[in-house]
């Protein structure tokens, strides 16, 4: 096995690249075991080291060693979200709680720690700047995970850790699996409303599971949200809207118990650092800083939409009860309503959207804007291996032909992937071996599937969940910093997402959308008549969808800013988002027992990180606005500034750079349509 597994080997493939063709799920187990063993080692040769601690022989060496351990977590991690079947998600149970143990070796290693103590304590003046910044990230990072702790509560920490790794698998897999296991059969009669291209995917979806006489719809998104966008059958909308907010409530694949437990145990992880609950631990590394400043931007948004919210709903019951006489205007009736309200007021099916975004010409078209932004040039790669025969691969270099980096695609729903849309660091940017090497990124979606008849042809959110998606790419890409744990995405929670929540900004500019939104049989630039109806529309349930975000922050902090006994999740949830509901709660509904970000990912007293780097992208935007959208020196100056910085200062001091000052909440309130500008 040891001569045929790839993760023994030095990735021979172009680039370096991680060999997907060659490995097979039980090559992971064996050489995990023994790059855990070497990575024991490299660290225990730095701990006991008889020489005097200096950044070379400590920071820097801890820096470079477990390099084999992380390919093969990262790898693992990645296909455990991209590819995954059952024999593949069993895996998660022996692999996550190996690397907990092998991670608390490390944290909680007296002697290392002592030893990088001792360089941050003595060594710190004498080094350059981003040596510096390594060896505070290093010597915090082992303070912030247990090394000052007592014996006791040393082993307390591993007891945590070692559970907590079995949890979060647990939970995601729960998630893919109930979105699997539902099924909506229906008959040529149950279709009215939909368009052709969402029911000859369905007709795809039923033949591919050996029922060509009947039509599929799921719970993935590219099913389920046109259907509940057009479909005439309010009965089936009102079946497949609760099937999906019911998730994992209950029945085979329950999740609330696993929402009680990660919550518990991450405030103890916290108390036990000596912090008064999780989120006070969370927020020490985060621009937010404390629970205040979360709530009072939160409170604020709520106080600017909840109103223009209302209003959005009362427009919605209006037309309901024009068009059809309803009267008791229902969950599952606010997206097909909304879609009939939109069309009402602009005169925009944004279905009619659809031919102008080829979802090969998106890809394109914000790889143009990439290039005409920052110099990038994309080459598709056909000597790659991926994961999956949908991936696709590109080389990407910078305006002097120099190599910046890998980019995989992967942008179609299948049922071994999880739902939503991510972005991955399969290689990051820095030093291994010696070398500086160059990141190798990927951005995964759900979004709709070619038919037979037609390609991928996309809606305007899934243009804009590529253009998001490709932001943290970008992040990713033109990181230029010497070290891994200083480079790239490793940036505060609450920062993360402004390179990816700005690039959204272009998606509504006629300058960019001019260079990809082509119709995909005739070539034509989408016409100026459908520009003008995105832009009337751009704030279009603004109020809608702020209060939505905002309710997933107040849930997120209802979970973990303070310590709570949990006895109902479906009860605890509704006390916690109420204020933010504008219809009663569908019985059995529970966001919670769904949610991965905050239980199964990174975003646990983060979720509102979201709202938090939309102020930061919308006064960023702002700069781009007053100077061009693709004035070169702005671009260069965010990409200096903030794209290429990674960790090396504290997000604010990167955001001044760019900006030359802090950001206003206002550019955000104008921008949605929630804050009337001032008249000339």
């Amino acid at each position: 096995m040891k001569n045929n597994n790839p993760f023994l080997k030095e990735f021979d493939q172009p680039f370096g690249t991680i060999p997907f063709n060659e490995i097979e799920t039980g090559h992971f187990i064996p050489a995990l075991d023994i790059a855990i063993e070497e990575a024991r080692d490299e660290i225990d040769s730095i701990a006991n080291n008889s020489d005097s601690p200096t950044f070379e022989n400590t920071i820097l060496a801890q820096e470079l060693a477990g390099k084999k351990l992380g390919r093969i977590a990262t790898a693992y991690f990645h296909l455990f979200g991209s590819e995954s079947d059952k024999e593949f998600q069993a895996l998660a149970g022996q692999i996550s709680p190996k690397l907990a143990k092998f991670g608390n070796d490390v944290n909680l290693n007296k002697e290392l720690f002592s030893r990088v103590e001792y360089v941050y304590e003595n060594e710190m003046s004498s080094l350059n700047e981003e040596d510096a910044r390594l060896t505070e990230l290093s010597y915090k990072g082992f303070v912030r995970n247990g090394a000052k702790l007592s014996d006791e509560d040393k082993d307390k920490i591993r007891t945590l850790d070692e559970e907590m790794s079995t949890l979060s698998p647990q939970f995601s897999n729960n998630g893919l699996n109930a979105t699997n296991a539902y099924e909506m059969w229906l008959e040529e009669e149950d279709l009215d409303g939909l368009p052709d291209m969402i029911k000859e995917g369905a007709k795809m979806a039923a033949k591919s599971k050996g029922r060509e006489d009947k039509w599929l719809f799921t719970l993935q998104f590219p099913s389920y949200f046109p259907f509940m966008k057009f479909s005439n059958r309010r009965d089936l909308r009102e079946e497949l809207m609760k099937a999906s907010v019911t998730k994992c409530n209950g029945g085979e694949f329950d999740n609330t118990e696993l929402c009680k437990r990660i919550a518990k145990m991450k405030h103890e992880r916290a108390m036990l650092l000596g912090y008064d609950n999780f989120a006070d631990y969370i927020l020490e590394k985060r621009m937010a800083e404390n629970q205040a400043n979360i709530f009072n931007l939160l409170d604020n948004l709520y106080d600017a939409c909840y109103e223009p919210a209302k209003n959005d709903l009362e427009q919605i019951r209006s037309i309901a009860k024009e068009i059809d006489g309803i009267d008791d205007i229902k969950p599952w009736d606010t997206v097909y309503y909304g879609e009939k309200l939109k069309q009402k007021l602009y005169d925009f099916n944004e279905d009619s959207l659809r031919p102008y975004f080829k979802s090969d010409n998106v890809v394109k078209g914000v790889f143009d804007i990439a290039n005409k932004m920052y110099g990038l040039k994309f080459s598709k790669l056909d000597n790659v291996q991926t994961w999956h025969e949908d991936v696709n691969v590109y080389e990407v270099m910078d305006e002097d032909g120099s190599h910046v980096g890998i980019l995989y695609e992967d942008l179609f729903p299948r049922e071994t992937k999880r739902s939503g849309a991510w972005m991955n660091e399969l290689r990051s940017q820095g030093m291994e071996d010696g070398e500086v090497l160059r990141p190798h990124v990927t951005f995964n979606c759900n979004l709709t599937k070619p038919t037979e008849s037609t390609p991928s042809l996309l809606t305007f959110a899934e243009v804009t969940t590529i253009f998001h998606e490709f932001g943290h790419c970008l992040h990713g890409l033109l990181s230029n910093r010497k070290y891994t744990s200083v480079g790239g995405t490793s940036v505060f929670w609450d920062f993360v997402e402004l390179p990816s929540q700005i690039m959204e900004n272009w998606v509504g500019e006629k300058e960019a959308l001019s260079l990809f939104a082509h119709h995909y049989e005739t070539g034509e630039v989408i016409p100026d008549d459908l520009l003008e109806k995105i832009k009337d529309s751009k704030n279009f349930m603004s109020g809608t969808m702020c209060l939505r975000q905002l309710s997933l922050g107040y849930l997120d902090m209802a979970w973990f800013g303070e310590d709570r006994n949990v006895d109902n999740v479906e009860e605890f949830e509704w006390e916690a988002v109420k204020k933010t509901a504008l219809m009663d709660k569908i019985p059995g509904a529970s966001i919670s027992c769904s949610l991965g970000h905050i239980f199964a990912g990174g975003y646990s007293a983060g979720y509102y990180s979201y709202k938090w780097a939309e102020v930061l992208e919308a006064d960023a935007f702002e700069k781009f606005k007053e100077d061009g959208i693709f004035n070169r020196d702005t671009a260069n100056s965010f990409r200096n500034n903030i794209l290429s910085q990674g960790n090396m200062k504290h997000p604010m001091e990167l955001y001044k750079a760019f900006r030359g000052r802090e950001p206003k909440v206002e550019a955000l309130l104008k921008r949605d349509g929630l804050m009337v500008e001032d008249e000339a």
